[in-house]
């Protein structure tokens, strides 16, 4: 009887368990093994316009920066201005000790002077002779004589003339001038210093800086990029827009500028290309001597951008991973543009319109052949908020 009883007991427990898993089953709803796949949010690519900013570093020189140099050599007896100050054309600048020059001018002229009385006296003379001549009274020989002398009176007046203009051009140089308006630099010699024409270092610099140059480099990708192909440097010069600068302390100066110029040859041990961006400085913010980024926009029409963060690497090698038609994560190599904004990548090969991206997961929750749950991007900020 016991084991009767247990049999029957037994076999109950195993109709209940049965029964259960039968009615599990039962209320078990499609697509719940889907419900286990992570939702990621993705991007549908399609063509768009794309903006982006090249920055190079930059040196900034005035239009014009002029060494002021003395023609004399003598001592410093005044300087008329000030480190920073705006001059102009002809403005004096420095005064180099005079006496020692005028005292040559005042020789010059007594020695023309002298020259010029010696001239006359010979004239005299050589006239009194061509009178005896004409009466046979004396040879030839002998006024030819006079004549040679009132010659050599006259070159010695030429060069007494010369002498005072030497001494004159001197004099003048004791007071230095500037040759164009700018803005002085250091002066690093005073009153009392001795200057000098072979003098290292100049009295200062005078900086036009009515218009600066930005002085950077390209790289020789970056010039064929800017040149594309079958196009000359000068028309792509010309085609490039309007550049910004951006100063050091990561600003941006208010006035754009242009690329003036890039050399045609690419240094051999750079690799690189000097330019020069010119730009107006109405105001003298920019200053010879201060650095900063030249900013040249690119546009690309009908490019395909991605989020940055939706790439990984692998060894060398850019991919995404994209989702086929089961939601399934495929990883896709592609390329981009060297260039970008430091968000989004411009894709040139590897992806087409109507592709789906992963943009979050990446290398994280999503591997690739694993199905995933897509939401859009749209939706994950949505969530997010």
């Amino acid at each position: 009887m016991k084991t009767n009883v247990f049999k029957t007991m037994s076999l109950g427990i195993a109709l209940t368990g049965a029964l259960l898993a039968l009615v599990s089953c039962g209320n078990k709803q499609p697509g719940q093994t889907s419900m286990m796949a992570p939702e990621v949010a993705i991007v549908t690519v399609e063509p768009s316009t794309a903006a982006f900013e090249s920055s190079f570093p930059a040196t900034l020189k005035g239009k014009t920066d002029i060494d002021i140099r003395p023609q004399v050599t003598g001592f410093i007896t005044k300087v008329h201005v000030d480190e920073g100050e705006h001059v102009r054309k002809g403005q004096p600048l420095f005064t180099i000790d005079q006496v020692q020059f005028q005292a040559a001018v005042d020789q010059a002229e007594a020695n023309l002077n002298s020259a010029c009385s010696a001239v006359s006296t010979a004239q005299i003379t050589e006239q009194n002779k061509r009178m005896l001549l004409d009466k046979n009274i004396i040879s030839e020989t002998e006024w030819q004589l006079a004549a040679n002398q009132l010659a050599q009176a006259k070159a010695a007046v030429a060069q007494a003339e010369a002498a005072v203009v030497n001494a004159r051009k001197n004099l003048a140089y004791t007071t230095v001038t500037a040759p164009s308006d700018g803005v002085v630099g250091s002066i690093p010699n005073r009153e009392g210093s001795l200057a000098s024409p072979s003098s290292v270092q100049p009295l200062t610099t005078l900086s036009d800086n009515s218009e600066v140059y930005a002085y950077f480099s390209f790289t020789e990708k970056d010039l064929l990029e800017f040149t594309g192909e079958g196009s000359s440097i000068d028309a792509a010069i010309k085609s490039l827009p309007e550049v910004e600068l951006q100063l050091a302390n990561g600003t941006r100066y208010p006035v754009k500028g242009r690329v003036a110029t890039v050399s045609g040859v690419i240094d051999n041990t750079t690799g690189a290309a000097s330019a020069r961006a010119l730009f107006d400085n109405p105001n003298g913010v920019l200053r010879s001597g201060n650095t900063g980024q030249v900013i040249i926009p690119r546009t690309t029409e009908g490019a395909i951008v991605i989020p940055q963060k939706s790439t990984f690497e692998l060894q060398d090698l850019r991919y995404v991973y994209t989702l086929n038609d089961s939601n399934i994560a495929v990883s896709t190599p592609i390329t981009v543009q060297p260039y970008s904004d430091g968000k989004t990548f411009v894709v040139t090969s590897g992806l087409k319109p109507g592709d789906r991206v992963v943009t979050e997961g990446v290398g994280t929750s999503v591997r690739a052949g694993m199905t995933v749950r897509p939401k859009t991007a749209a939706a994950a900020q949505a969530t997010a908020e």
